[in-house]
């Protein structure tokens, strides 16, 4: 069965990851950057190459998400996997079930701090950004292996209020919903509440074993990240098209403070377009 790690870009999902591949797949808790590979994407073009879809068309490979799922879940394993899906269906093609999906953990971050990163990531400015974000048929997909892939990679993100509602909505699959924000201010807590949901959810019976946990913590702090990026690279950023150098994945992190980094203009944009979202979860 799968279990999501689900989210909107440029929310936490690999500092999440980061840290659940070093619990889970290391015999002590210290995170690698290998480690990672553990947590694969979903939609990615290597589980669907029993099927006939057209790569060059945007979305055909929906047609197949469930079946795909069912031949990942074959040998009845638990598997993470990590999306920008929006839950639901798209042309009826639904993302995803409960045959197939046991459940989900949900990282939601304030969108006044998402548009930092996604200028950063996308190199997009203000006015694209804002568009980017409210675009309820946004999608993404893997530009560095375009050529070859052209849109297996294919991911229907919507907008980012449309993204989290669809997940935080659904009935189908049990959530645990963390704010990025909690998870940065008391990440030992957050942290430990997550592997408590997986590990119920999964029954999973063993007990939680705390200096592991703490090791996944401590190795994945934002600036050993940023530093391990610096040395070594990082698999996951992508190359700019300014200058044709790697952009930094890593790139603000905690530092990361809306009011501080946004004009008041940008601010009040967001704020008015997505003042009931800021609201409901307690960001306004």
């Amino acid at each position: 069965m799968i279990f999501w790690i689900a989210s909107y870009p440029k929310s936490g999902n690999t500092w999440v990851r980061s840290m659940l591949s070093s619990y889970y797949y290391s015999n002590n808790g210290v995170f690698n950057q290998k480690l990672l590979s553990k947590i694969g994407q979903f939609p990615q073009e290597k589980y669907f190459y029993d099927y006939e879809y057209d790569k060059t068309k945007v979305g055909d490979n929906s047609r197949f998400w469930i079946k795909a799922q069912e031949k990942i879940n074959k040998d009845k394993k638990l598997k993470f996997f990590k999306t920008h899906n929006a839950f639901g269906a798209l042309n009826n093609n639904h993302f995803t079930d409960n045959k197939n999906s046991i459940g989900v953990i949900y990282i939601i971050r304030d969108p006044r701090n998402v548009i930092t990163s996604l200028m950063n990531h996308y190199e997009l400015d203000n006015e694209q950004a804002i568009k980017w974000m409210t675009n309820e048929k946004n999608y993404i997909y893997d530009v560095i292996n375009f050529d070859e892939d052209g849109y297996s990679d294919f991911q229907f993100i919507s907008s980012w209020n449309t993204n989290y509602k669809s997940w935080l909505l659904q009935k189908k699959i049990p959530i645990k919903f963390i704010k990025y924000e909690d998870l940065l201010n008391q990440t030992f807590t957050v942290f430990k509440d997550v592997i408590n949901f997986i590990n119920i959810t999964t029954r999973n019976n063993e007990k939680i074993k705390i200096d592991k946990l703490k090791n996944s913590i401590n190795t994945t702090f934002f600036d050993k990240l940023q530093d391990m990026e610096k040395k070594n690279g990082f698999s996951e950023a992508i190359t700019s098209k300014k200058n044709n150098k790697k952009i930094p994945f890593f790139n603000m992190g905690p530092k990361n403070d809306w009011k501080k980094v946004l004009d008041k203009n940008l601010i009040n944009r967001l704020n008015d377009h997505f003042e009931k979202n800021l609201i409901e979860l307690s960001y306004y």
